[in-house]
């Protein structure tokens, strides 16, 4: 585990394991015990029946996600718009001895859903979990200065997974999120205890300088969360969100990458430190666990206190 908080802790993880390890404080990295519950329900691999998928996970955040409803025992389906991608993650996901495949899917669009969810259910014969986990960023400065085509790409990645209606916000992000929610709702309520999590942003709560058509987005996200989750609790179909700070990944480290930025971004967040995919992680394995069987419409905020709500 840690040998040397000051040369940093190398990150050990798996279905057995007490402890995990998060980022720096203050630069330095930390070992942050995980509870006795959550070890124990590790150990007992309460997803060991269940089928996933998880968009958009063959790295960053989607691939922590996948890999730890699989250590949770899932069979997990994962994907990505690149074959060498999917490729690569599945063979680390079954090297932790998860029941882990893949396809290239492209969730913007409407064929590529559809091979996404009926590759899961010819694979397994069922789904029980979707996580929604596409994300685009095409545009970054002040919103005044996004051109239509840099809007529209947002518009449909973040939202047409969610509604399937012709997006005038972000059509991928959105977009993609509801259509591939009602491809997969079929399936899910044939589960009997389907479930959806949403990757939205703690920038759906406030914008973040730079990044303010990314933020309308996810805003968007949360709202759809909370439509979905009314509309979907007559079929026994439980939707929440997790809402990510800055995390420690490829996609965020434009953010965090020079020592001021980093020391800005410290400077916002309570915890004082950045954060690790593997704690987005966390809160999807609860969210789509039995021991959030009562939980509905919610967003989770995994980003250290930044923008904390009421």
């Amino acid at each position: 585990l840690c040998q040397n908080k000051n040369e940093g802790c190398e990150e050990s993880r798996s279905s057995t394991n007490s402890y995990y390890l998060t980022s720096e404080h203050q630069f330095q990295e930390h070992c942050l015990p995980l509870s006795l519950r959550m070890a124990s329900l590790m150990a007992a691999k309460v997803l060991s029946d269940r089928v996933a998928v998880v968009s958009a996970s063959t790295k960053g955040i989607g691939f922590a996600i996948a890999k730890r409803l699989g250590l949770d025992g899932a069979s997990v389906v994962v994907s990505s718009r690149k074959q060498k991608n999917v490729e690569e993650a599945v063979e680390a996901l079954r090297l932790e001895g998860i029941d882990a495949s893949g396809l290239t899917a492209h969730v913007g669009l409407k064929e590529d859903r559809k091979r996404l969810i009926n590759f899961a259910i010819d694979q397994y014969g069922k789904l029980d979990i979707l996580v929604s986990n596409a994300a685009a960023n095409p545009h970054f400065g002040d919103i005044m200065s996004i051109s239509d085509s840099q809007w529209d790409k947002l518009l449909t990645v973040n939202s047409k997974i969610a509604n399937g209606a012709k997006a005038f916000i972000s059509p991928v992000q959105v977009r993609s999120a509801l259509q591939l929610t009602q491809e997969a709702a079929p399936h899910l309520e044939s589960s009997g205890r389907g479930c959806v999590v949403l990757v939205s942003s703690v920038a759906g709560y406030a914008p973040i300088d730079g990044l303010g058509a990314y933020s309308v987005m996810k805003s968007t996200l949360i709202g759809l969360n909370k439509a979905l989750s009314q509309s979907l609790a007559r079929r026994n179909i439980r939707v929440n969100a997790i809402a990510p700070g800055i995390i420690r990944t490829d996609f965020s480290r434009a953010l965090y990458a020079n020592e001021v930025d980093h020391e800005n971004w410290l400077r916002s967040i309570p915890l004082n430190r950045l954060g690790q995919a593997e704690e987005c992680a966390d809160a999807v394995a609860f969210l789509v666990s039995d021991e959030a069987s009562y939980i509905t419409g919610e967003t989770i905020g995994v980003n250290g206190g930044m923008h904390a709500h009421i």
